[in-house]
């Protein structure tokens, strides 16, 4: 078996460990736990699967909560620079156009959580976070690495890759999202589940979007069993389009190509507000909706998960990313505050962590089904939201108040 330390030597020195922290996958909370190690004195090895670092996607959305990550994570500005900041976040009845319900994102928003709500192009976020990585001295970054097992022994960790090659290291950290191989040596609780929901993503040239949905506005048009969310992204100079609905049809994974004829026969009793983006996307990226059910513990030993491998989510609740980033804040803070004890602070990051991302995980499930509601449900739906405060926030807070 060759033993593979690709670590420079005055990396390490300048860390507070002998040994670099191993984290296994280069998304972006793999990539932000990095950085965060990192402004604590951390080293850390970063080994990622891909041939390249890279993330998938389209847009996602940014509660005040990530944005005060940000701000620990010294990456505030570089976001605000490239990020798109709605008006208001608005859910529609796709069928009758009415509307159902808002939020107010504006001065009283950002008063009320002392940052903003903002969405931003999933390649975007990531490349902000990678470029804070590689302009740290204490972060090395290896691609074409797929980690399949690890060893824990008493001096370390020991990642073992598919072609047999080895990394030593302080700790590991799996950040390897959903099908995590770590997790599954961790946890054992098989495979993900299936939803049985298919969302397909797509993003538009501004131009071309039609002027009646053109706006500066989060916007959920919420049908009998499907929803379609769209909104500005890149400063406003590109649509987001992402169209959900149940289907038994689906290709394990999320990056297949979907098929138009299926979204129009979805949503084919739906307003013309919604089948007018439908008809301008050409081709369709699609992919399958998982979860798991929330658990306590994810760690052992000096080996411990963090995001969509300890605690996946439906995307309901547009709070995924910033779960893991908030994952990665706190767990640098134990580590320094445990004095680098690496079991202390795994049992610790879990017991902050595990009831907040709990209760995401649980929370999107329950807005899933608030979403897709058809019927008697969809009419009470209707009416326990209809007329409520745009600037109550009381519903929100728990979320968006973020960490102490």
């Amino acid at each position: 078996m060759q033993i593979k330390m690709r670590w420079e030597k005055n990396m390490v020195a300048s860390g507070k460990l002998s040994k670099p922290i191993i984290i296994v996958g280069g998304g972006i909370g793999g990539c932000a736990c990095a950085l965060a190690l990192s402004q604590k004195g951390y080293s850390s090895i970063i080994l990622e699967q891909a041939n390249e670092f890279g993330e998938i996607g389209a847009g996602i959305q940014l509660g005040p909560n990530v944005h005060k990550m940000f701000i620990r994570l010294g990456i505030e500005k570089e976001i605000q620079d490239i990020a798109f900041y709605p008006n208001n976040l608005i859910m529609n009845d796709a069928e009758t156009g009415e509307e159902i319900t808002r939020v107010d994102l504006g001065i009283d928003f950002r008063e009320r959580f002392k940052a903003p709500y903002g969405v931003i192009h999933r390649s975007d976020l990531h490349d902000t976070i990678i470029n804070a990585c590689r302009n740290s001295s204490l972060i090395e970054m290896q691609i074409s690495v797929k980690v399949t097992d690890f060893d824990e022994t008493e001096f370390g960790v020991t990642a073992i890759g598919e072609n047999n090659e080895v990394y030593e290291g302080a700790a590991l950290i799996a950040a390897d999202g959903l099908w995590s191989n770590i997790r599954s040596k961790i946890v054992g609780d098989g495979d993900p589940r299936v939803s049985g929901h298919i969302a397909y993503r797509a993003v538009l040239p501004i131009d071309e979007v039609p002027e009646p949905v053109l706006n500066d506005d989060v916007v959920l048009w919420a049908g009998p069993k499907t929803h379609l969310v769209h909104y500005k992204l890149r400063r406003g100079e590109i649509f987001n389009i992402v169209a959900v609905f149940h289907s038994d049809k689906y290709e394990e994974g999320w990056d297949a190509f979907g098929d138009p004829k299926e979204l129009e026969d979805k949503f084919k009793n739906e307003r013309p507000e919604v089948h007018m983006l439908l008809n301008k996307i050409e081709s369709w990226r699609m992919w399958v909706l998982c979860d798991r059910e929330p658990i306590k513990h994810w760690s052992r030993g000096k080996v411990t998960l963090l995001g969509d491998a300890a605690h996946p989510m439906l995307q309901y609740l547009a709070a995924g990313a910033g779960m893991a980033i908030e994952d990665s804040v706190v767990l640098a803070q134990l580590l320094e505050a445990n004095d680098s004890d690496f079991e202390t602070t795994f049992k610790h990051y879990e017991q902050t962590r595990y009831l907040r991302t709990g209760r995401v995980q649980t929370t999107a499930r329950i807005y899933g089904d608030i979403y897709h509601a058809a019927g008697v449900v969809g009419e009470l739906r209707t009416m326990m939201l209809s007329g409520r405060d745009p600037k109550n926030y009381d519903g929100v807070a728990w979320l968006y108040d973020g960490l102490d």
